[in-house]
């Protein structure tokens, strides 16, 4: 990318032109800390590294008296090589770090060539000497103009101020950046004309009574904008600050201008800015005939009335496997030269471990932030949730206007949706009339590239068209923007799945809603980077990283200022533990193993154990039917030997914590680790099958590796050795460990506080022999009595109905009889306090009676008490013919259609998926004989009672 051989066009943001014309064009670059906070001038010590640049880049922190570098390296008695002839300085900062150095501008020698590029500061402006000049630019292709125009001026230090945030961000345009001319003896005029700009520019009523004066920025486009088409109305936009003229200021006024109103923005309200002076002084101190009765008001617009409006809103995380959907819903829009978007990405590096962005969509509007000091609405028609863990961490639901709809990208079912979400939140998309729809992306997903981020565009598509959207245009629209991938991908069939895929969370009225706890208090949105800090590019933010010793010895020196902050409220009774793996999202709990008992045989091949959990003090709360998430740890030994492996040395211990307690290491790698891990292979061998495997070709072997071979990160990592990130980098490259939900086997209203589990090891060969495990079975089986283990709670759809004297149809296999227990200790305790109870008919289904009758002492005792009116019990394996529990359920047909037909009943079944086509084949059959309905009926009847929640299927 060069600009020494004419006119380049490149589809680039202008903060990126602006700093390779910079590192043209200069001696020396000074980046300040500030600056490169927000992500100015990094590519400039970038393309200084590699040898792009023509500048050197000289990085400097930010404090009082910031710009005395600059003078000493001007210096005509120094001897820096920047005090020679035509030599050119550049700085980069911002607004607060321009205030620091402006004070030591006055000491500068006369400007030959020196041009600080530097951000926006009205209450510095006056005091800057005579020998700086102040421009201001606007759109993407000013700014990039005036970049290049201020190399050009030779007459005078210049500051240049862009909009970095938005117009030198946004993507939508594609920009021209011209060679910078060598001339000597340019002044600033001579500068701009040559570039094609004036002082002053005037929109509007070319006979306006009122005109608006604005400084060149975003502000001024949308005031050029506000006053078009408006009769007696018109804006002068200031594009040259200092030197200010009086001169051309007037000329670029209307012969009939009766009100000046300055658009004068300043921190505060009582502030008063430099433009207002200047304006001031040139109209009350000419008195021409043009401006003998003219007026001059102020209006003062600080920062939080000048918010831009915002229509479209992705949040999400940088790990979200959907991180990239914003770029591609972005680019669809970029094609369409009818629609004008800019497009910007925001980011929250603080709120939430790991980092929180936005992507928006901003189309043109004109609203002035002219009425008294209230805040420009910045609430959204559509926002979309890329990570559904932002809804119980964050407020996003905020940011919606009314009528708005917003897209949830999540594994959630729609119960589970409003499950999550705060009382306060429902009912504030209740009141805005809110339309929420899911679709689960990762459920969908089909081999081959990009299909989660197709399905994902296609459901933006189809709520951004609205009544106007079916499958055939979707179609349409998926082969015209993805057709390059129609040889390696079935789009007809993406689009169909993505179809089938969205559906819309019914929001119940308030008197539907159940009571629930107004949960923890959700954080907001801050802007506070403009870059991902956690990328694998290096930050000056503050990020993860591995350390040296030395901030080890930091951490042991000043404790206090490493501690997570423990405020809490006071009305928290158990307030959240801050150092509790604080990179997850839901509300943790640190409970401890009271029990871990086998129940089935020692000489049995399958490892069936029950666990207690005391959780005294904790606060954990859970109702019936919902799961526990087990945040497991990865095997110790595992760790020690892979830690070995890799580095050829035991790590720190803070490097083993992480490779235990948070790291995935032996879990599944999805296909774009392959292509993530191929760019660190140093092997020409390794880095092609790599990239082979994480490609649209390399599916079939993706496949086998992970379903028949089950290879984990480790076992790829051994595999092709030469394949070696950093430790930091690698844990990016696998993520944590996902908590693992197993169903809750007791009933809090019986065992007060104490949580149950049911659990069977997961345990397998693969081809080769090796044995497999599975990651959190092996740690909750290895747990000794006394063990803190940390957990989280999940809703669920195993809801017990709201009547008690419904009838209750529970079917579980083997560990699938975990939420039933609970169902069963609950019912009993009603039946003590004396309150009616309706039937209960209870099936389970395992392999032997006398090994795998899980909890059979207390079933016993539950059909004894009545609690259970009666049991079917399939035992497959005791008898030569194989009994199942569906032929338990025929047994039961007249009784089971009269219950879920005539008597409200519902259905549970919790297990594997296998048994579902016969269980739901049993009762079509006992609807069909016993209720007269048609077969067809019968199927729908049954399809209805999903919608009411009463045939409930929990299958893994």
């Amino acid at each position: 990318m060069t600009f020494n051989e004419g006119p380049q066009t490149l589809a680039v943001p202008a903060s990126t032109l602006i700093e390779k014309v910079v590192s043209n064009n200069s001696s020396s670059v000074f980046v300040y800390d500030l600056a490169e906070h927000v992500d100015f001038g990094v590519l400039t010590k970038e393309w200084c590294q590699s040898g792009e640049g023509n500048a050197n880049v000289v990085t400097l922190q930010t404090r009082a008296g910031a710009g005395l570098s600059l003078i000493g390296r001007l210096s005509e008695e120094g001897t820096s090589k920047d005090a020679q002839k035509d030599s050119v300085l550049t700085a980069y900062n911002t607004l607060t770090g321009l205030a620091a150095m402006a004070p030591t501008f006055a000491f500068l020698p006369t400007a030959n060539g020196f041009s600080p590029s530097l951000a926006s500061l009205s209450t510095i402006l006056n005091t800057l000497p005579d020998s700086f000049a102040v421009l201001l630019s606007s759109s993407p292709q000013e700014s990039v103009d005036l970049a290049v125009a201020a190399y050009s001026i030779t007459k005078s230090h210049v500051i240049h101020v862009f909009d970095h945030y938005s117009a030198g961000r946004e993507i939508g345009e594609t920009l021209v950046s011209k060679p910078v001319t060598n001339s000597p003896e340019v002044e600033v005029q001579d500068a701009l004309k040559a570039a094609g700009y004036a002082y002053f520019d005037y929109s509007g009523d070319a006979n306006a009574s009122v005109v608006l004066v604005a400084l060149n920025g975003p502000l001024a486009s949308t005031a050029k904008a506000f006053v078009k088409n408006k009769p007696g109305l018109g804006v002068v936009v200031v594009r040259v600050l200092r030197p200010w003229d009086d001169a051309l200021f007037l000329a670029a006024l209307p012969s009939f201008v009766k009100t000046v109103h300055i658009l004068d923005e300043v921190p505060t309200e009582g502030t008063q800015g430099a433009l207002y002076m200047d304006v001031f002084a040139a109209v009350i101190g000419s008195r021409t005939s043009k401006t003998s009765k003219t007026a001059v008001r102020a209006i003062r617009v600080v920062p939080t009335r000048a918010q831009e409006f915002m229509r479209l809103l992705f949040f999400g995380t940088p790990s979200s496997p959907l991180a990239n959907l914003p770029r591609h819903i972005s680019n669809t829009f970029l094609a369409n030269k009818a629609i004008r978007t800019r497009t910007l990405t925001d980011y929250d590096v603080f709120s939430k471990p790991g980092g929180l962005h936005y992507e928006e969509y901003v189309p043109v509007h004109a609203h002035l932030p002219l009425g008294g000091g209230t805040e420009q609405d910045a609430n959204v028609d559509f926002l979309a949730v890329l990570d559904q863990s932002l809804l119980k961490s964050h407020s996003i639901l905020s940011n919606v206007k009314q009528n708005a709809v917003v897209l949830l990208f999540s594994s959630w079912s729609a119960s589970e949706v409003l499950a999550n979400l705060q009382t306060d939140v429902l009912t504030s998309v209740r009141k805005k009339n809110v339309k929420i729809y899911i679709v689960d992306a990762e459920d969908v997903e089909t081999d081959g590239l990009y299909v989660q981020d197709i399905i994902g565009h296609l459901a933006f598509l189809r709520l951004y068209l609205g009544p106007a959207a079916n499958e055939a245009l979707l179609r349409s629209l998926a082969h015209e923007i993805y057709g390059n991938l129609d040889e390696v991908l079935n789009i007809d069939k993406i689009n169909a799945k993505a179809w089938a895929a969205l559906a819309e969370v019914s929001v119940p009225p308030t008197e539907e809603q159940a009571d629930g706890d107004a949960g923890i208090a959700l954080k907001s949105f801050e802007f506070n980077a403009v870059n991902n800090v956690f990328s694998d590019r290096q930050s000056s933010l503050p990020g993860a990283h591995l350390s040296p010793w030395h901030d080890a010895a930091r951490h042991i020196l000043f404790p206090d200022a490493f501690t997570p902050s423990d405020e809490v409220s006071p009305d928290d009774e158990y307030p959240q533990n801050p150092a509790l793996r604080p990179e997850v999202p839901d509300r943790t709990f640190l409970v401890t193993c009271s029990v871990n008992r086998r129940l089935t045989p020692l000489e049995y091949d399958r490892n069936v154990f029950h666990l207690e959990f005391d959780t005294s003090g904790t606060g954990l709360k859970y109702a019936i039917g919902e799961a526990l998430g087990v945040h497991g740890w990865n095997d110790t030994d595992e760790v020690l030997e892979f830690c070995t492996w890799y580095e050829g040395k035991v790590h720190t211990r803070t490097v083993f914590q992480a490779l235990q307690q948070q790291i995935d290491l032996f879990g599944k790698p999805p296909k774009s680790f392959y292509a993530d891990l191929a760019e660190y292979a140093t092997t020409k061998n390794n880095k092609l099958s790599l990239q082979f495997i994480g490609s649209a070709e390399g599916s079939s072997t993706f496949k086998k590796l992970t379903e028949k071979d089950t290879v984990s990160f480790c076992d790829i990592l051994q595999k092709y050795k030469s394949a070696r990130p950093s430790i930091e980098l690698l844990c990016d490259l696998i993520g944590d460990i996902k908590p693992r939900h197993y169903s809750i086997a007791s009933a809090q209203s019986v065992v007060g506080d104490r949580v149950d589990l049911l659990v069977v090891t997961v345990e397998w060969a693969t081809p080769s022999g090796s044995p497999r495990y599975g990651q959190c079975t092996r740690y909750l089986a290895g747990l000794k009595v006394g063990q803190n283990v940390t957990v989280s709670i999940k809703p669920s759809v195993m809801k017990l109905p709201p009547d008690d004297l419904q009838p209750l149809i529970l079917a579980g296999l083997g560990t699938g009889a975990a939420p039933f227990r609970a169902f069963l200790q609950h019912r009993a305790w009603l039946a003590t306090q004396g309150k009616p109870v309706g039937p209960l008919y209870y099936y389970f289904g395992s392999r032997y009676r006398s090994k795998e009758y899980l909890y059979g002492e207390e079933i016993e005792a539950f059909i004894l008490d009545k609690t259970i009116t009666r049991a079917g019990l399939a035992f497959s394996r005791d008898d030569r013919k194989k009994v199942y529990i569906q032929h338990k359920m025929v047994e039961d047909a007249e009784a089971l259609a009269r219950m879920l037909h005539t008597e409200k009943g519902v259905f549970y079944l919790c297990g594997p998926t296998w048994p579902v086509p016969d269980v739901y084949e049993a009762l079509v059959t006992a609807l069909v004989k016993y209720n007269g309905l048609e077969e067809k009926a019968a199927g729908d009847y049954l399809e209805g009672l999903k919608e009411e929640e009463r045939y409930v299927l929990e299958v893994y």
